[in-house]
């Protein structure tokens, strides 16, 4: 055994601790997930939602007190859901849902989970590829494309994919790292973007900034000024752009490293530095490049080149790898649990293989806003299968879930308490345009108490 241990810091599935309880010599401190929260969530999506909330024709005083409160319910479901339940049962998500679900059940939901997250992925190594291009003077896709617009683009992306799924392979340790090195300089980078594009605006008051957000807003709109989120729209989204890192307990695989659930405070570092901070910035560079250039496209490279020039495009660049990695670690844990006996390192490396294929395609990152609603909508319901599980079975105890095997290897319970509500709203979200943003609350809600009914009724009728 202790051979085995000592080797493992090459390469093996034991130093990762995806189907045993963390151990207490391996949990890190706090300065791992502030630095971590902060890298991932002042990053490459930032560049892109930023502007759409103008896009959209969102108010600023909905962005500024909308986007409190939703980040704010945000870090109370990290720290008072995700948190606790980590650092008391210590496992993956993947193998945390099988001692209730059964393994093949969790197939299907590591293919989907980790298949979303690679999407997620593509579209932060297609931020990147955006600003790798400018100094090589390569065209980059518009707004409206959906395919690449040239070989020149694909063998960026290519490229940019190749180090990041490298940096992901190599394990939780490099991730933090990487972010905690990246995350102090980027925030400075985000923040000189908003400092400096608010001072091309040229405005000296909120009325001026009022007026001149309406007209960003009815240029991009090519002459209206329709809004199509509301406050609460806007709120939603901030709560639930992540909905399935928190509710949905994707972040129990973080936070299993953590010494106690008050390390769930450090998401905030992500929502205020970044899902605030950095999204009102990014918002504010696409109005200077309205006033400045006339040119409503936010490809995130050339907007962060045209307000900081060459330190917007290491921004960029870096920017997208702290999502990235990440995002293609908790993909690759989804799909080892799938094939456990090939190690992590290889089946990392091949999701970063599949995220950079999505990457080529642009259109996953122009249509952020709709798909991370979505992807929260269909991911978010497994985490209250383990939230009622961990309180309403298990009691809270540890041991009796780590000790507990499962009633079936593919749990009809579980499955009907994910797939009817999450049916019930691609119906609303695809027949009637909800947007998907407001369904993961009511999906995960009633995806709980379904599983605590057809659980009880199934050991009422199968007694032991």
């Amino acid at each position: 055994m202790s051979s085995h241990s000592d080797s493992s810091s090459q390469d093996s599935n034991s130093n990762e601790y995806e189907r045993e309880p963390v151990p207490e010599k391996e949990l890190k401190g706090a300065n791992k997930f502030w630095g971590m929260y902060a890298g991932e969530h002042c990053a490459g999506t930032e560049f892109m939602i930023g502007p759409l909330f103008l896009l959209n024709g969102v108010s600023l005083q909905n962005i500024f007190v909308g986007l409190l409160l939703g980040n704010l319910l945000a870090v109370l479901s990290w720290r008072f859901l995700c948190a606790p339940i980590a650092t008391q049962a210590r496992l993956t998500l993947y193998f945390h849902l099988e001692k209730i679900a059964g393994k093949h059940l969790v197939i299907l939901y590591n293919l989907a989970n980790g298949i979303l997250f690679c999407f997620l992925a593509g579209a932060m190594i297609t931020v990147s590829a955006t600003a790798v291009g400018i100094p090589f003077n390569i065209p980059m896709p518009t707004i409206e494309s959906i395919y690449p617009n040239s070989l020149s683009f694909i063998l960026i992306v290519i490229a940019v994919g190749a180090v990041i799924a490298v940096v992901a392979a190599k394990g939780y340790d490099t991730v933090a790292k990487f972010a905690n090195i990246a995350a102090p300089w980027m925030i400075l980078v985000f923040a000189a973007c908003g400092i400096v594009a608010f001072k091309q605006l040229e405005v000296s008051d909120w009325a001026a900034l009022n007026s001149l957000w309406s007209e960003s807003i009815v240029f991009a709109q090519q002459g209206q000024e329709a809004s199509t989120m509301s406050f609460w729209s806007v709120v939603f989204f901030g709560w639930f752009c992540n909905a399935a890192m928190h509710v949905g307990m994707s972040d129990l695989s973080v936070f299993r490293f953590a010494k106690k659930p008050s390390y769930g405070w450090a998401s905030a570092a992500g929502m205020y530095v970044g899902h605030y901070m950095a999204w009102i910035a990014a918002a504010f560079m696409l109005a200077a490049q309205i006033k400045l250039l006339r040119d409503a496209n936010p490809v995130p490279g050339p907007m962060a080149y045209s307000v900081t020039g060459i330190a917007g495009i290491i921004c960029v660049i870096v920017a997208g790898w702290t999502t990235a990695n990440p995002t293609i670690y908790r993909a690759g844990l989804a799909f080892q649990a799938i094939v456990p006996s090939v190690s992590r390192f290889k089946v990392t490396l091949f999701t970063g293989f599949l995220a950079t294929f999505a990457g080529i395609f642009p259109a996953f990152a122009w249509r952020l806003l709709g798909f991370v609603g979505l992807y929260g909508t269909i991911l978010a319901p497994i985490g209250a299968i383990i939230f009622f599980d961990w309180y309403f079975k298990r009691k809270g105890d540890p041991a009796n879930l780590h000790n507990a095997e499962p009633s079936s290897s593919f749990s009809i319970p579980v499955l009907l308490a994910w797939l009817i509500p999450v049916g019930v709203a691609v119906y609303f979200i695809q027949v009637h345009g909800i947007a998907a943003h407001f369904f993961p609350l009511p999906c995960w809600l009633g995806c709980g108490l379904l599983f605590l009914l057809l659980s009880r009724k199934t050991a009422s009728a199968n007694p032991t």
